[in-house]
């Protein structure tokens, strides 16, 4: 659990692949609490939100996609968010929704792009965090607004810029050297 000042998150980190190179669950908190925070995401009744997040193979990823996307291919990250309205009283955390990240497809889109894996795995999470808080890039307008928002939190935790066709090679290797650390 994290706290900021305004929002305490409950994430519940499923892991439902073998890959012993996965980022940590402080680092997956980490990146939702960055989204939570600069989106100033805080429920009206609430300062705490509940989030799943769920690792899964190209299968999984294949069929959750299929069955809710009409596609048939796995992708890096779903985003299925909860209409809190209507929660029972007796719920005690507003839920903000799941996000079913692809392993496979996140580390090969990385390795794909030249870009470090833990930076393409924060911005997925924060991608995929904002598309919770309703957050589209349906119409140009809106991609903006949210790929703004996007660059600005993966700044602000030292990754490069996640839309950069060439990365600048100073900013790879000190990300690099940050993820060794």
């Amino acid at each position: 659990m994290i706290n900021s000042s305004k929002t305490m998150l409950s994430l519940d980190l499923q892991i439902a692949v073998d890959d012993a190179n996965l980022p940590s669950a402080a680092a997956f908190e980490q990146w939702v609490n960055a989204a939570l925070v600069a989106a100033q995401h805080s429920s009206q009744d609430s300062s705490e939100t509940e989030l799943t997040i769920r690792l899964v193979d190209a299968a999984e990823s294949q069929a959750l996609n299929a069955t809710y996307r009409g596609k048939d291919a796995p992708t890096n990250v779903l985003s299925f968010p909860f209409d809190n309205e209507g929660l029972p009283p007796e719920l005690s955390l507003p839920l903000l929704g799941d996000l079913i990240i692809c392993v496979p497809v996140v580390n090969a889109e990385a390795a794909a792009q030249g870009k470090p894996v833990t930076a393409h795995w924060a911005h997925l999470v924060i991608h995929g965090t904002l598309h919770l808080l309703g957050y589209d890039h349906i119409k140009q307008t809106e991609a903006e607004v949210m790929e703004t928002l996007e660059k600005d939190i993966m700044a602000k935790l030292g990754y490069p810029d996640p839309y950069q066709d060439e990365l600048d090679i100073d900013t790879v290797e000190q990300t690099q050297t940050n993820e060794r650390r």
